[in-house]
């Protein structure tokens, strides 16, 4: 397992004032938790406590987190609960529905938890809500940020066969720091995973994300990126890593917006069709700044 050398000192400074966020103002965000909580959804948007929770869902928008909020896997960055996870609700996907079509969403993004503990990892479970939310609206983009399935070629299919308009999975960071930042998952799997699935459905539009911060050289990144468009990924996200808690992974280096601009900079030479990159991007964070050539 690859190791980091942390400055101890750095863990007892305050977060620097770009990483701050304001609290909520907007009625709208109240509206957005109650139908969550009316529809007994989960959102990554809670579970992973993104920053960016209270401006999406002050602006009516929300990540939905299917299958679940017990993952399989214990990866160091991530806050989601490890936990035996219980069975999948079959009606789920057409509660996603409800609430994509309640909150008049147009591009909506949908991820899960990692399920190991089922054979196909929960691709058929995707590929149910991707369906239910075509027929409650065939306009609306829909986004998947799946697992890696394990590499299993038939839950791929099924997924890409349910034709999502982008379909999302994160490397998350460099080679070298994989196997301490990620439970399970390899970052050539993840390649592979991003390159299949183009192979599958050219009409598929592919994107991953990472974090920075971790402890990962400039060269190591601009390489990352390469190995991305090696495996034809259109979109990249670029944010800073943020520590959910003391037992998870600390944070090697707050990473100045300056140098996320410049970051994005390069990845746009390198051919990415878009890229968002800064301190408080996530993989869905103003997902719909990107849009997908219509079919």
């Amino acid at each position: 397992m690859s190791c980091v050398k942390i400055d101890p000192a750095l863990h007892q400074q305050r977060k620097p004032e770009w990483i701050k966020v304001r609290l909520p103002s907007s009625p709208v965000f109240f509206s957005t938790k109650a139908l969550i909580s009316d529809l007994r959804l989960h959102t990554v948007c809670e579970e992973a406590q993104c920053p960016n929770r209270w401006e999406c869902w002050s602006q009516g928008t929300a990540t939905f987190m299917i299958a679940g909020d017990r993952c399989t896997r214990a990866c160091g960055f991530c806050a989601v609960a490890t936990a035996k996870p219980f069975a999948l609700e079959e009606d789920e996907p057409q509660r996603v529905a409800e609430a994509v079509r309640r909150m008049n969403l147009k591009h909506v993004v949908i991820t899960a938890v990692a399920r190991d503990d089922v054979k196909d990892g929960g691709a058929d479970h995707f590929a149910r809500t991707i369906q239910a939310v075509r027929d409650m609206d065939t306009n609306i983009v829909i986004e998947v940020l799946v697992p890696d399935f394990n590499g299993r070629e038939e839950s791929l299919q099924a997924v890409a066969d349910a034709a999502p308009h982008i379909f999302n999975h994160n490397v998350e960071t460099v080679e070298r720091l994989t196997p301490l930042v990620r439970s399970r998952a390899k970052y050539r799997l993840s390649l592979d995973v991003l390159r299949r699935a183009k192979e599958i459905s050219s009409k598929l539009v592919t994107k991953s994300g990472v974090m920075l911060g971790l402890g990962e050289s400039e060269p190591e990144l601009f390489q990352t990126m390469d190995d991305l468009r090696e495996a034809g990924c259109q979109v990249l996200t670029m944010g800073q890593y943020l520590r959910p808690s003391p037992r998870h992974l600390p944070v090697v280096e707050y990473i100045h917006p300056e140098r996320f601009a410049h970051y994005g900079e390069i990845a746009r030479s390198k051919g990415f069709d878009h890229v968002s990159s800064g301190p408080l991007v996530r993989s869905s964070y103003h997902a719909s700044d990107f849009h997908p050539v219509p079919r």
